[in-house]
């Protein structure tokens, strides 16, 4: 349970930092360009850069560094299993061999490459959602998407759905928390077992969870037609978006890191 209090991604700490008074779209396309950034780099010193550039957008934004590290913790077991995945098969200089596992330093190099990319990337897009409101954030991807429309695209339903699903990670983790808090106290047990049995526990979590999941979706779509929502057709916004002076300068200096870093780390 522990765990799931520590998935970030999806929550939003309200503040009045620099980053958070940023123009949503500046967020969006930023943390775009970080992540392509993050595909081109490879050396550990194009990680670093990366991971001092994160550093100084968590200062601005004010988000306590522990509460931000705290998000990588769920992501563990993958971080464990991509290590393994790549130590112990990937073809090169051995650096130690026992029997016929054997760690080479290729593997070495490329584990902690993708380790490293994992957790930034993951670092990376919680800010987004950290420092920007659900409301904000579906405003700035319909405008983004809002020049593809004359190819079809349905920009206000597409931005509306992204932002529910981010909006109802957190919601689904208490859910979740409760359910197992529940289940524990009719005597289930989560931890004893191997991992079939392991797996098999979980049976009790994830029939509710769903249950409540798609409860939770049905008041959802009452309460908005309730409210008389029809789409974004003739809507008018309570906030205009406005793409400001600092909004200019801050997206030039990360799309100028990433070109700088991008090409010569």
């Amino acid at each position: 349970m522990a765990m799931m209090k520590n998935i970030t991604i999806g929550q939003y700490i309200p503040g009045e930092s620099l980053v958070h008074r940023l123009d949503p779209r500046t967020k969006i396309l930023a943390t775009f360009l970080f992540i392509a950034l993050l595909f081109l780099v490879n050396t550990f010193t194009g990680y670093g850069l990366s991971a001092l550039l994160l550093f100084l957008i968590v200062v601005l934004s004010r988000i306590p560094v522990k509460y931000v590290l705290r998000g990588i913790r769920p992501l563990m077991f993958i971080i464990v299993l991509t290590l393994c995945l790549h130590f112990f098969m990937t073809d090169g200089r051995v650096i130690f061999k026992i029997w016929f596992v054997k760690l080479t330093y290729e593997g070495l190099i490329r584990g902690l490459m993708m380790v490293s990319r994992l957790i930034l990337l993951m670092i990376g897009s919680s800010l987004m959602t950290l420092t920007t409101s659900p409301i904000l954030l579906t405003d700035g991807i319909e405008s983004l998407l809002k020049p593809f429309k004359v190819v079809g695209v349905p920009a206000h339903e597409l931005a509306m759905m992204m932002t529910i699903a981010l909006r109802f990670i957190p919601t689904l983790v208490e859910e979740t928390e409760k359910i197992m808090k529940a289940q524990m106290a009719r005597g289930a047990d989560f931890e004893s077992g191997n991992i079939f049995q392991r797996a098999k526990s979980l049976i009790p979590i994830l029939i509710p969870l769903f249950v409540s999941a798609f409860r939770r979706a049905d008041e959802l779509a009452i309460a908005m037609e309730a409210r008389g929502y029809r789409g974004g057709e003739g809507r008018t916004r309570f906030r205009v978006l406005k793409f400001t002076y600092r909004d200019f300068v801050a997206l030039v200096f990360v799309a100028a890191f990433v070109v700088v870093v991008g090409i010569y780390f």
